[in-house]
């Protein structure tokens, strides 16, 4: 699961335990969705996205951000995130065959 020593505090504080947890790894940023409990057994999402940089020394920091998603919210948060990813895809639509084209069909016998 994904941590560091302000989560863990911040979790110990607010009483909640981490149940489930799946990165996604893009480059130099790495999505978090970590499912969390609280002591009521109630479940919400965490949502973080850590960026690596390297600093001035040569060793690398991370800035992260963190979205709370509360059960009650689920519903309107997928509809949301499915709507504009759809709307991005109809902007630019891609294909496999569109892709697949960026090279000549060569017949080496015919040359």
């Amino acid at each position: 699961m994904y941590f560091d020593e302000t989560d863990n505090t911040a979790a110990t504080e607010r009483g909640s335990d981490d149940v489930f947890s799946k990165p996604i790894r893009a480059g130099k940023r790495t999505y978090f969705f970590d499912v969390k409990a609280t002591k009521g057994n109630d479940y919400y999402i965490t949502i973080t996205e850590s960026k690596r940089k390297m600093d001035f020394g040569g060793r690398a920091t991370y800035d992260k951000h963190k979205i709370f998603l509360y059960k009650e919210d689920f519903e309107k948060f997928a509809q949301g995130l499915e709507e504009v990813i759809e709307y991005i895809r109809n902007l630019a639509p891609e294909t496999k065959e569109e892709q697949g084209n960026d090279f000549s069909n060569v017949d080496f016998d015919e040359l």
